[in-house]
């Protein structure tokens, strides 16, 4: 069969000759990248990294077709005696017919646009891969900032554009995936009291599908999407066939995780209370995570279970408890298209181990997207992503049980090792190295816990479009995203803090939630004179949301590790659903006169099911300008200059269901009568959708044949009305509500600059930048101007928070400072302790007010490095870290005074003369001055590096199987060049909502990630 297939591929190659060229730009620099085909046929291929091709073309004469994006498409004769070929593409000046994707998948001239638009390409997000996608976007577009969760694979990642977009909705912008909107919504997180981060909706898409992520960020880029574009819109555009084109891709990834440890804690201190080790097993227990104790002097001591161990420091208990975490995705993908239509079939696994044992993530993935012209009028689009993610044991994080990270804070001369395997393999009980039942053993978690996620979701959007005429026509179009989950969660066996030692079940659930989008609408684009045209939609959209949720759990189990819901003494059982409705109408303008001015606007017309009937509804316009002004003027060395100018308004909801009328339940039984009972959520018949108005201005430049170009946008916006939570009386029936009267401003400047300083046969080096700051203040919060408190850390439970205060930047860290006297002098109390200050002062806000990114390529033939630097200025974090630290004495500040502390004056004046011990000051300094666990977030960071290389074409064209390949060496969060956070990564987080942003403590270690990546692509 083989040898047949030989003889076959001979013939067939007979019947071809061999042509060979270069594309060179008209400085006659050769341009990778290109693609170049046969009119007519399927033989194409793409030209390397000095514009030379080899391509393996018909016998007798022919045209061959070249085109790249910035470049306009060229064709060439070729007779049938030519072998070889020269071709010069053109650039498209502002790149200037280039057409990027705005709101509602209509395409665009970029010239005509009059907002900010940032697009990335597919492959600057597949090679050095996180297994969420969004987390790819750190550093490369002005305006938005990327927050990870330290929560392990697949985690939540938050996006911020353009600082806070509002109290009330201060989510993530709105994915639109081929023009549909995603359900981007997160499926658990983690407070101060603990719990799993179980990723958001985003983290499902395989990166190998993504052909570009475009970012509308003003509210006049996004305001035809309505209700949750108020924070921004990124569209998703998936790759899809090429016509008259047939190909075969492989990609493989394989990337290795290694946690990072950031502590520097002393080593000179051991365990132990007072100055004295521990001299019993109880005491070992005691004292398990205080280092408290006598100097490090490499005796034996005693521990936990009562064996001797080396009073000596143990520097590696994050290196050997935490494993290499290895992650390889597989991607294959078919193309085939013809004069009607194409096809690209992609099939994608990804197999993740996490640094925590025993946890990790698969996903499976099928896309699918068919474009087919019906009839010369009719043509039909479809796009359908299948994902089946599963999940294993998803880490618990923040200050709770069954947390996988409780080894961080050991005593510094305990081996975490010696916790191993965490239980009794007799009884299976959980082995307690502490004083506190409810800080699990880390080793019994990765050994015994189950906390496992499952997802199946379906993602299909089709679309149909006529063409009545040249000018006119209509389009209708049907997206629908579902997606199930099932949660097994268990207490285990044998876990120290449940009923007799028997475990529970805690969580076994199935949840759906579909959303369900149907729009169409009518367009036109026609010349009204020689000079004046326009482009105009009109439609209407309807969205449905809904979820519904069953949950059993119940303890404690009879039989040991039968984790099963009717092996429970007693059993519980939860429903929840809802339903949520948006109907809509939209229309968009565009009047362009001449090449030069393009003026356009839209409105939107919403009507929200979750307000009160006589509230819902609104209509929010927008209006923009673009002014082509080189081609006005001549300015020497400006191929292209534009100023660009909008005002949008934007709508938004409650954000949740049921919230405007009362509705009764039934609750526990009493004598077997079910107990009716009402929500205490006073509903409100006066809310209404609340507003975001923003006004924004800008630039474009490109000099010197786009070897320079410029970009930037200054902006202003206000909300108004938003939606705020308030606290009643009990005495009025009631103990919540919402009042709509909050209202914060925004204001910021935006600026990228990209550059090729070198650009010649072998040589280029390009550069970027992009840079934002942003200040943000809360103008308005409730009635009475309180503060809104968002979130908190266990450690500093009361005593420090986030908040919404008004005046200030949002979200504010509020926490306690030292009290001093007149005379700046601190005050202590009779036992030298420190005396904080009766009211919780600002801090700073969790948010930057500056960040960006640094990118700079080379490339050398076939060789390529790119690297990423990005940077963060500003903000502060909540560190429980640092809190414990100083409680613990493992924070090296605790070095200061172990022998005594005298510092301060007494409040009544006189000098203090009392020698404080270190345990009780330093433990005095992190309970009461909670300013103290307060920490600056400023950091640079080297982000990724990617060395690469193309073979080159003349030896892949010798291949009878390969067209192209391409090998790639990553690296990603390499360096931490500089932060200002002791013993802690500035972006650590436990929790991804807005409540948490900024506040840090027992989460998963960041980590440094290692790997390669092959392209491989096929002849026919």
């Amino acid at each position: 069969m083989l040898i047949a297939f030989i003889l076959l591929h001979a013939a067939v190659l007979a019947q071809n000759r061999q042509i060979s060229g270069a594309v060179k730009d008209k400085a006659g620099t050769g341009i990778p990248s290109v693609s170049v085909k046969v009119k007519g046929k399927n033989n194409q291929t793409i030209t390397d990294i000095n514009g030379v091709f080899s391509l393996q073309v018909p016998a007798g004469n022919i045209q061959l077709v070249a085109s790249s994006v910035g470049y306009g498409e060229t064709t060439i004769d070729v007779p049938a005696s030519q072998s070889t070929v020269a071709i010069t593409l053109q650039e498209s000046g502002e790149q200037l017919g280039e057409v990027i994707v705005t709101a509602l998948g209509i395409s665009k001239e970029s010239r005509k646009v009059g907002y900010s638009v940032s697009t990335v390409a597919g492959d600057q997000l597949t090679q050095a891969r996180e297994t969420n996608v969004a987390n790819s976007l750190s550093g490369r577009v002005a305006g938005l900032k990327v927050s990870g969760t330290n929560g392990g694979p697949g985690g939540t990642v938050k996006l911020l554009l353009r600082g806070l977009p509002s109290m009330n909705n201060p989510g993530s912008p709105l994915f639109v995936i081929n023009g549909v909107p995603m359900d981007n919504t997160q499926r658990g997180a983690s407070s101060e009291w603990g719990g799993a981060d179980n990723g958001d909706g985003i983290g499902n898409i395989n990166p190998d599908d993504i052909e570009t992520m475009t970012v509308l960020k003003g509210q006049a880029a996004s305001a035809l999407y309505g209700s949750r574009a108020s924070n921004g819109v990124i569209i998703i555009t998936t790759k899809s066939g090429k016509r008259n084109d047939f190909s075969v891709d492989y990609n493989l990834n394989a990337m290795v995780d290694k946690a990072i440890d950031y502590t520097d804690f002393q080593y000179e201190y051991g365990q132990g209370v007072g100055g004295l080790k521990p001299a019993t097993a109880a005491a070992a227990q005691a004292s398990g995570r205080l280092s408290w104790g006598a100097k490090l002097d490499g005796s034996q001591v005693i521990q936990f279970d009562g064996k001797m161990y080396p009073y000596s420091a143990q520097k590696d208990n994050v290196k050997n408890f935490y494993r290499s975490g290895p992650s390889v995705t597989n991607t294959v993908a078919v193309s085939r298209g013809g004069e009607n239509g194409s096809f690209r079939l992609s099939l994608s696994n990804l197999n993740n181990s996490s640094i925590v044992r025993g946890s990790g993530l698969t996903r499976k993935t099928a896309n699918l997207n068919i474009d087919q012209n019906i009839t010369d009028k009719l043509s039909i689009k479809m796009v359908a992503n299948y994902i089946d993610e599963q999940s294993q044991n998803r880490a618990q994080l923040s200050d709770g049980p069954m947390n996988p990270n409780n080894g961080f804070f050991l005593a510094t001369n305990i081996d975490e090792n010696i916790l191993k395997p965490g239980y009794d393999p007799a009884t299976g009980y959980e082995t307690q190295f502490s004083d506190d039942e409810y800080v699990t053993n880390p080793w019994f978690v990765v050994n015994q816990y189950h906390n496992d996620l499952g997802r199946k979701r379906l993602i299909t959007s089709t679309a149909a479009k006529y063409q009545f005429s040249k000018w006119l026509y209509a389009q209708a179009r049907v997206g629908y995203d579902v997606a199930h989950d099932r949660l097994f969660r268990v207490e285990p066996w044998g876990t120290a803090y449940t009923t007799n030692r028997a475990g529970s079940l805690q969580d076994l659930s199935s949840t759906e939630r579909f959303e369900l989008n149907v729009d169409g609408l009518i367009g036109a684009t026609h010349k009204i004179t020689e000079d004046l045209s326009f482009d105009a939609a009109i439609g209407a959209n309807l969205r449905k949301n809904q979820e519904e949720r069953i949950k059993i759990g119940g303890g404690p189990f009879i039989i040991p590790y039968q984790y099963s819901w009717n092996n429970v003494q007693n059993f519980n059982r939860d429903y929840s659903f809802y339903k949520t409705e948006v109907h809509s109408a939209y229309y968009t303008l565009d009047l362009a006169y001449k090449n030069f001015l393009t003026v356009g606007t839209t409105g939107r017309y919403d009507a929200y099911s979750t307000l009160p009937k006589d509230n819902n509804n609104i209509f929010v316009p927008s209006v923009s300008a673009s002014l082509i002004f080189s081609e006005l003027t001549h300015i020497k060395s400006l191929d292209f200059g534009k100023l660009r100018a909008s005002y949008a308004v934007t709508s938004n909801e409650l954000s949740k269901a049921y919230q405007t009328q009362v509705y009764y339940s039934l609750g526990n039984n009493f004598n077997t009568v079910p107990i009716g009972q009402f929500n205490t959520s006073l509903p409100s018949g006066l809310l209404k959708p609340f507003t975001v108005a923003e006004f924004e201005v800008g630039t474009e430049l490109r000099f010197l044949a786009n070897r320079l170009n410029i970009d930037v946008a200054w902006y202003t916006k206000k909300t108004k009305n938003e939606i705020m939570g308030a606290t009643y009386s009990i005495a009025t029936g009631y103990t919540s509500g919402y009042i709509a009267n909050g209202q914060t401003q925004n204001r910021g400047l935006e600026l990228q600059v990209s550059a090729t300083p070198i650009k010649s046969k072998d040589f280029s080096w390009t550069a970027t930048v992009n840079f934002t700051t942003i200040a943000n203040k809360v103008l308005k919060t409730d009635a009475a101007g309180n503060n809104v408190n968002l979130g908190q850390n266990r450690a500093t439970l009361g005593n420090a928070v986030t908040a919404y205060v008004k005046g200030f930047s949002g979200p504010q860290i509020l926490a306690y400072d030292y009290k001093y006297n007149s005379k700046g002098e601190m005050i202590v109390d009779a036992s030298g302790y420190p005396i904080r200050r009766d009211t919780l002062l600002a801090q700073g806000s969790v948010l930057p007010k500056e960040y960006g990114g640094i990118n700079n390529e080379f490339i050398y033939k076939g060789i390529s490095l790119s690297f990423l630097i990005d940077y963060n200025y500003g903000n502060k974090i909540l560190s429980a870290t640092n809190f414990y630290s100083i409680y613990r004495g493992l924070n090296k500040l605790t070095l200061d005074g172990r022998d005594g502390i005298t510092k301060g004056v007494l409040e009544n004046g006189n000098t203090n003369t009392t020698k404080a011990d270190a345990q009780g000051y330093y433990t005095a300094v992190a309970q009461r001055i909670t300013k103290s666990s307060v920490l600056n977030g400023d950091f640079i960071k080297l982000r990724q590096v990617t060395i690469g290389y193309s073979i080159p074409t003349e030896i892949v064209s010798k291949s009878v199987i390969f067209r192209s390949a391409t090998i790639s060496l990553v690296g990603r969060n390499l360096w931490t060049i500089m932060k200002r956070s002791d013993n802690i990564d500035p972006e650590s987080n436990f929790g991804s909502t807005i409540n948490y942003i900024g506040i840090e403590g027992t989460s998963l270690p960041s980590t440094r990630t290692y790997g390669v990546n092959l392209n491989l692509k096929f002849k026919k």
